[in-house]
């Protein structure tokens, strides 16, 4: 809380800074230089907090300086810089992304950039969708992967975003270099959304020859778990959002459910190969994976999958036992 406040407090004095040059007209354009500094240390988990901080600190500051209404000689203040990107006027917000530099400097300026594919004026939503694939190929590589990586595990909250606009931010990263940067960040998580992040990139080939590492190198076991179940059943799956659905409309009784989509894979690793991989792995959430989808090829892989139920069957995960359990009754049942 009191680093928050620090910053706070620096932004502050940094846009008052702004505004007065900007008031002044000392400069074509004004000193943002401060206010980068003090962006660049803001963290993205709590973006609509310093997006409405930033404008309502701003425009109390242009107020303090703005030219007075009998002085009609002086023009107002219409220079736009990078705080206009949380305007309160939409023409100003589309004015920013179409005028300001698309070299975007700081990953905070980036994030207010992508926010901008949920605004709620379809021209500013269009002005970002244009502009956003050169503005990405003009920035930090490692910025724009942790600021996509951010909104793919937010925007399932973003009510207005449209599927051109989240094609854009697929599309940014499916470059070898920036796939290769966001595998590697799924992979190196030990925290965080990145079950999520995987998910949502996965709507896009981005990541297709990534999985297997993904699903064998990842910190997280809820990732390579995820990871396995891609490859096991050789599609990726996403949420797209949910819809209401009615159980019992005589009584006006409902309720939420998902809507998922899901896209084939071309190229997956053997069953095998998959089963010895995932059986091995320290983490429970994974070998229950395995396990279930030893159950479900039992059928076509026949006796040769006896050696993994019985390993299945020794478990030490109650879950992970009790379905090795059930493929040796299974196989007792159908092959012996």
């Amino acid at each position: 809380m009191e680093e928050q406040i620090r910053i706070e407090n620096e932004i502050k004095l940094a846009l008052i800074e702004l505004a007065k040059s900007i008031a002044n007209r000392a400069k074509v354009v004004g000193d943002n230089s401060k206010l980068i500094e003090c962006t660049s240390q803001i963290k993205l988990s709590n973006m609509e907090h310093w997006e409405r901080f930033i404008r309502q600190e701003y425009y109390s500051a242009l107020r303090t300086f703005e030219t007075p209404k009998w002085n009609i000689w002086k023009k107002p203040l219409s220079l736009v810089t990078w705080v206009d990107l949380c305007s309160w006027d939409g023409y100003r917000r589309e004015k920013a992304l179409r005028t300001l530099s698309p070299n975007v400097p700081n990953k905070f300026l980036l994030a207010l950039v992508i926010r901008r594919l949920n605004d709620w004026v379809p021209q500013v939503r269009l002005a970002a969708r244009e502009l956003l694939p050169e503005i990405i190929l003009k920035s930090n590589p490692e910025d724009v992967v942790d600021v996509i990586s951010f909104s793919l595990s937010h925007w399932s909250s973003w009510r207005r975003i449209e599927q051109p606009d989240r094609n854009t931010l697929l599309e940014a990263i499916s470059s070898k270099n920036l796939s290769s940067t966001i595998a590697n960040k799924i992979i190196n998580s030990a925290s965080g959304p990145a079950t999520v992040i995987l998910t949502q990139a996965s709507r896009k080939p981005v990541l297709d020859h990534k999985y297997l590492d993904i699903a064998t190198k990842s910190i997280q076991p809820a990732v390579r778990a995820k990871a396995f179940r891609f490859l096991f059943e050789a599609k990726a799956s996403w949420l797209e959002g949910k819809k209401w659905q009615w159980t019992d409309k005589s009584y006006c009784i409902g309720r939420m459910t998902p809507i998922v989509s899901d896209r084939r894979l071309e190229e997956v690793p053997s069953f095998t190969s998959l089963l010895e991989y995932s059986s091995d792995d320290k983490s429970s959430i994974v070998r229950r994976v395995a396990a279930e989808f030893l159950i479900k090829e039992i059928n076509l892989i026949g006796m040769k999958a006896k050696s993994v139920a019985e390993q299945f069957a020794l478990d030490k995960s109650n879950s992970v036992r009790e379905r090795g359990e059930y493929a040796l009754k299974i196989l007792d049942e159908n092959f012996s």
